[in-house]
């Protein structure tokens, strides 16, 4: 009976230091979390919590943990990125607002200090101020556009178009340019229509600044295509120009808020880096994509794919 009882002790004493010691790892787990975390959070670290034990609840409170972690430093990295592009382009939207307003009071300045002026020059001043006005108010119409689209403000409803439609009436739209710079004009369209889901005003838009773009910086290739390729389930535009194109190292920033290929912002560089960028968010709006091909000096392709619908 003696024997049994000290048995019985000796198992209760096990019980309760390995319950002792259960508690004192978990307890130096949990402070060993707890100090990891304050560190992680006051130094704002992208590292994870690691700790080797058999705690089965322990490791759960840890992979929520990390994944909490893991979701948290997304939200910063992104936070960081979005707050880098809005201060860039704050400075980049100063600076090509700062330029033109200089320009217009400089005009305005002579008109009103040369009372002599000739009737000429002075509507020829007018006609200058007239010119740096609309440069304002284009940017200002362009930074706006974008603000909407990122915010999710403006409203595109989708309805059935014709593709082939609208692409004959904006590359014509830009006959008369492309025939008095001296441009080769390449277009493929198909002769039966192509349907799909967008909004038309959008598309006119998307395919107006691709078209421009490659007049404008494609204008020294003197050719500029349009084509219009249907597959079973999709539909390309590809816009294409044979100019300087866009090098490797900045094809994955073409489509960035305020990014010019110009080396400097300056008073003869009038692009203001928003086309590209607006172009992607309707493109995206309408469920579409857009991709970049380029071998400068020999092909350049703008592609946008949308989803062809045959009813």
């Amino acid at each position: 009976m003696v024997i049994f009882l000290v048995i019985i002790v000796g198992l209760l004493i096990g019980v309760i230091v390995f319950q002792y010691q259960l508690r004192k790892s978990r307890s130096a787990n949990l402070q060993y979390i707890h100090q990891n975390l304050q560190r992680m959070i006051t130094e704002q670290t992208g590292e994870k919590l690691l700790i080797v034990t058999d705690d089965s609840e322990i490791r759960s409170v840890l992979i929520a943990i990390n994944r909490l972690l893991e979701y948290t430093q997304k939200i910063m990295a992104d936070y960081s990125k979005i707050e880098l592009s809005r201060k860039k382009m704050i400075s980049n939207v100063s600076h090509d607002l700062k330029t033109p307003l200089t320009v217009i009071l400089g005009y305005i300045e002579m008109l009103h200090i040369d009372t002599q002026m000739r009737a000429e020059e002075r509507m020829e001043l007018l006609a200058k101020v007239y010119k740096k006005i609309q440069e304002v108010l284009e940017l200002i119409h362009k930074f706006f556009d974008l603000t909407k689209l990122e915010s999710g403000d403006q409203d595109i409803p989708i309805t059935r178009i014709n593709l082939c439609e609208i692409c004959r009436q904006n590359i014509l739209s830009f006959y008369d340019i492309l025939t008095a710079k001296g441009f080769d004009v390449h277009i493929e369209i198909p002769e039966h229509p192509v349907f799909i889901l967008g909004n038309e005003e959008a598309v006119n838009r998307v395919l107006n600044n691709l078209i421009s773009n490659a007049i404008d910086h494609g204008g020294d290739g003197r050719v500029v295509g349009l084509i219009l390729r249907t597959k079973t389930e999709f539909v390309d535009i590809e816009i294409w120009d044979q100019g300087k194109g866009i090098h490797e190292h900045h094809k994955d920033n073409v489509f960035e808020r305020m990014f010019t290929l110009d080396d400097s912002r300056n008073k003869y560089n009038h692009n203001s880096g928003l086309g590209l960028t607006i172009t992607k968010r309707l493109v995206e709006k309408m469920g579409g994509t857009i991709t970049l091909l380029s071998h400068p000096h020999e092909k350049t392709i703008f592609s946008v794919q949308f989803k062809q619908i045959h009813y």
